[in-house]
């Protein structure tokens, strides 16, 4: 079953996102947010250890890879 998000809109987000927040974001599991964090080609910025994900470039990824919501 997937996750509910408690996110309505996209302007709900912070600035950066981190792993756990982009989970929820994705309604999936915090180990699938992790992973997605270390795709190539996910947008990330690592900052010492930490790797958070700017809030701009996480909807574009979404938009991206929904071709904009359109399912065709």
């Amino acid at each position: 079953m997937m996750k509910k998000s408690e996110f309505k809109s996209y302007d709900d987000l912070p600035l950066f996102l981190n792993a756990e927040m982009v989970a929820q974001v994705l309604g999936v599991s915090p180990s699938s947010g992790y992973e997605l964090m270390h795709e190539s080609g996910f947008p990330t910025l690592h900052i010492g250890n930490r790797i958070v994900v700017p809030k701009e470039k996480f909807v574009a990824w979404v938009m991206e890879h929904t071709n904009g919501g359109d399912t065709e």
